[in-house]
């Protein structure tokens, strides 16, 4: 049994790898399109899909940092 408040982490050193790459990348590419629609001036409905992008890359950044 482990003490309360410790955490076991689930995935090795490998996925951890992968989530945070993943992530950085995501976040990176989702900044990048977002520089370019705002340069194009284009509507906000085409970027509001980014927010699906940015989710993903969070999502792979804390996963990995949480180990889980």
């Amino acid at each position: 049994m482990t003490p309360a408040g410790q955490q076991i982490a689930n995935i090795g050193a490998g996925e951890q790898r992968k989530r945070v790459v993943f992530g950085v990348a995501a976040l990176v590419v989702g900044a990048l399109i977002a520089v370019l629609l705002v340069a194009v001036h284009a509507p906000m409905l085409w970027r509001l899909p980014l927010i699906l992008v940015f989710y993903a890359g969070a999502l792979g950044f804390f996963q990995s940092r949480d180990k889980t």
